[in-house]
């Protein structure tokens, strides 16, 4: 019997999300490959599975990537001291190079192999190829700094991108940048994906992290908002609500909905199958950014992500 019941409620959920399914064929969905979560295989393998699904279903989906704890070991077996100026990491030339080669050499091929073993076919783009940038020269809160070659990525050449998607490939993107001059830049992987989901007009852009979402308890995390548009956002940073670390990925977030993406979501990539559950399904398991332009954008079922059926604040 309870066989039966495992069976049905699979069936179920099938169910649940063919009307998701539908809709979004086609689509560009824009995933944020980054947080702790990365350095447990098993999650990484899960999240690999759940991306090509998605792109067996016709979603049409790009990854960027991060990879800073890798860049940290990388850098401590070179025997480079951390440095860094009003909270942030500089980046020298030496650096920089052993940062562009742990990124685009070791972790955007990692992504890959794991993509084709679940059935995705993949294209790995170093970031350089896509990305033009200027060097950083203020930290978020507008103060003069030189934190060396990190740059802020200013424009997309899309071209790679669009060429991997027309061949049913799923794209694999660094954060790595270059300069009209050509030289490279380490960035900022949040603000990079957002910078290709605005430019693509991506339907969906998802920030795969540690945490379950934006909570409005830091230190709770049954506070999970699961929906918010960004006007509460704006409330919500004027209040003191949103610890530092989320700041910059809510910033990026906020840009891209300006831009036309539909929605952005924040699951947390620890958690089995994340993606799948917010996309896929009524509730949603993390949360979800709208723009009040696109906040009544219509479901698949009356039943589906509404105001109606997600936490609102």
């Amino acid at each position: 019997m309870a066989d039966d019941l495992n069976v049905t409620r699979k069936a179920e959920v099938l169910i649940e999300a063919l009307p998701y399914i539908q809709r979004f064929k086609g689509s560009i969905f824009v995933v944020k490959y980054g947080g702790s979560f990365v350095e447990d295989p098993v999650a990484r393998d899960r999240v690999a599975a759940d991306v090509a699904l998605l792109a067996a279903v016709g979603i049409r989906v790009v990854v960027v990537h991060g990879g800073g704890k890798a860049i940290t070991r990388a850098m401590a077996a070179a025997g480079i001291e951390p440095e860094f100026r009003n909270g942030l990491r500089v980046t020298d030339e030496a650096s920089v190079a052993i940062v562009e080669q742990t990124l685009n050499g070791e972790i955007n091929r990692e992504i890959c192999e794991m993509l084709g073993k679940h059935g995705a076919a993949s294209a790995g783009i170093p970031g350089q190829d896509v990305f033009v940038c200027e060097r950083l020269e203020r930290t978020p809160e507008g103060e003069s700094v030189d934190l060396g070659f990190v740059g802020d990525t200013r424009e997309v050449r899309t071209e790679p991108i669009e060429r991997a998607l027309a061949m049913d490939l799923t794209p694999v993107v660094s954060p790595i940048a270059a300069d009209k001059e050509g030289r490279i830049y380490n960035t900022n992987a949040d603000s990079a994906a957002a910078v290709v989901a605005a430019t693509l007009r991506a339907r969906r852009l998802v920030y795969l992290s540690d945490v379950p979402g934006l909570l409005r308890d830091s230190n709770d995390p049954e506070s999970l908002i699961s929906s918010v548009d960004t006007h509460e956002i704006t409330r919500l940073k004027r209040a003191g609500a949103i610890g530092r670390g989320m700041l910059p990925k809510l910033d990026s977030a906020v840009e891209a909905l300006k831009a036309g993406v539909h929605r952005v979501h924040f699951v947390d990539g620890r958690v089995a199958h994340s993606i799948l559950l917010e996309i896929f399904t009524d509730r949603g398991i993390g949360t979800e950014i709208v723009h009040p332009s696109h906040a009544t954008e219509p479901w698949p079922s009356d039943a589906g992500k509404s105001e109606s059926t997600r936490d609102q604040l």
